[in-house]
């Protein structure tokens, strides 16, 4: 029996928040949230929460996510070409790909990439 739950957010640290903002938005198309301190980048019905500079750590978990520690997916609703292109037009190298793997929807095609602080995140499509 599957129970009522689906992801709601994540979380991520950055080290500046005015270039990760940038990033986040241009390049992965998400909505800058504005928080009492720091941001949140938001995408549809999920998002990414931040640790960040000036919080304090009454405002993060007891562990804070540290810079580059996190690995995320994002599905690309067009084909990976169109992915690779995005990508090489906000000069993002790709590390890795495109290749074969196994996300939420099944199997896909998926570049890996990294945010500026070092995290590790990934476009996958499904489309053929």
């Amino acid at each position: 029996m599957a129970l009522p739950v689906k992801l709601d957010h994540c979380v991520i640290h950055v080290l500046d928040w005015e270039r990760s903002n940038a990033f986040y938005r241009d390049v992965m198309g998400a909505e800058l949230v504005k928080r009492e301190a720091g941001w949140a980048y938001r995408f549809g019905e999920e998002q990414l929460n931040l640790h960040g500079p000036g919080l304090t750590p009454a405002e993060v978990a007891t562990l804070p996510v540290q810079p580059g520690n996190s690995d995320l997916c994002f599905e690309w609703k067009g084909p990976i070409a169109d992915a690779i292109e995005h990508l090489k037009k906000h000069q993002v190298e790709i590390i890795k790909g495109p290749l074969q793997r196994f996300g939420a929807k099944g199997h896909g095609t998926s570049v890996y990439f990294r945010d500026p602080d070092g995290s590790l995140l990934e476009f996958i499509s499904y489309r053929a």
